[in-house]
Formats: structure tokens, C-alpha cells, sequence
């Protein structure tokens, strides 16, 4: 079924539809990896985009990471990261829209007794035509905010909405 976009998630309208491509990560404490990646960003008429993302080694094809969540777009350009990751941390970001750029930063990190220790992160994402990037910076094991992923993601399906 297929409904109206809520006039709230204009400004990240760019945004909708599944995404596919590649990246890498560095950190200092682990082996540099390259991944590949789909992600999904649709609505149900509601104030929010929903997310879904996963990656997947490259090398031998197993999985690596997934969160699932939401975008809410506020007045002005705010918009709020609502979070869940796999591994155990369920996350607040914080930020704007400008144009096709979204600039996000952590601002509760809320990890399960069993997680690991996840400090912050910072996300920039860029859409031109149908051509995502994105940044992710980190801190983490003790270490300070730092790249840790860069992705270049293609627009494959232009899906946009689904009811619950």
C-alpha cells in the first residue's frame, strides 16, 4: 500500500529507497576490512523514516553489522537518530540536514550489559543524484573520536513506503 510521504521527512526525503555499494574500515584496534553494504530507508506516513542497514565481508562473504531505526525530521533541519545495533547498543544521534547532506553526532550510547564499549560516533552522509556517501567516526576501546568507515552506496530501488 502506498502512502503520502508525512511533510515532516521532506527535507530527507533524498534519502528513501535501498542502497547498495562498498566500504572500509580502519580503527587501531582491529585489521583494516572492506565490506559490502545495503541499505534501506522507507515510510509509513508517520513523522520518521525507518532504516535498515547491513554489511557483509567481502573476502568470504559473512556477515559483519546490522542496526535498525529511525529518522525523525524536526523543525528547521533537526533530525534524530533513533538506533539498535546488534552487537548491543542502542544509540541517540542528534544533528541537521543541509540540502542532501546529513550531519549526525551520538548523544546517548546505551550499551547492554554484554556489549562493548562504544563511546561516541559522528556520521556524514551525502546524497548526489543516486549516489549516497557517508563517513562514520568512533570512539571507542578508549580511543577518541575517528574514522572508522567510509562507503560509497548506489540507489538501486526507488521503494519508498510500506504500511506495518
Amino acid at each position: 500500500m502506498d502512502v503520502p510521504l508525512h511533510p515532516s521527512c521532506e527535507a530527507i526525503s533524498f534519502l528513501l529507497g535501498t542502497w547498495e555499494g562498498e566500504g572500509k574500515g580502519i580503527y587501531p584496534t582491529i585489521a583494516d576490512f572492506e565490506y559490502r553494504e545495503e541499505s534501506r530507508f522507507w515510510h509509513t506516513g508517520k513523522p520518521f523514516l525507518v532504516y535498515q542497514q547491513r554489511t557483509w565481508s567481502i573476502e568470504d562473504g559473512s556477515p559483519l553489522h546490522t542496526e535498525m531505526g529511525f529518522w525523525r525530521c524536526q523543525e528547521e533541519g533537526v533530525l534524530e537518530l533513533i538506533l539498535a545495533h546488534a552487537f548491543g547498543i542502542a544509540e541517540v544521534e542528534e544533528g541537521r540536514v543541509h540540502g542532501n547532506r546529513v550531519e549526525v553526532r551520538s548523544t546517548k550510547m546505551a550499551p547492554s550489559s554484554t556489549a562493548e564499549t562504544v563511546l561516541g560516533v559522528s556520521r556524514v552522509f551525502e546524497v548526489d543524484g543516486d549516489v549516497m556517501t557517508y563517513e562514520l567516526s568512533m570512539a571507542a576501546a578508549d580511543l577518541p573520536l575517528q574514522n572508522h568507515l567510509t562507503a560509497e552506496l548506489r540507489r538501486v530501488s526507488q521503494s519508498s513506503s510500506a504500511a506495518y
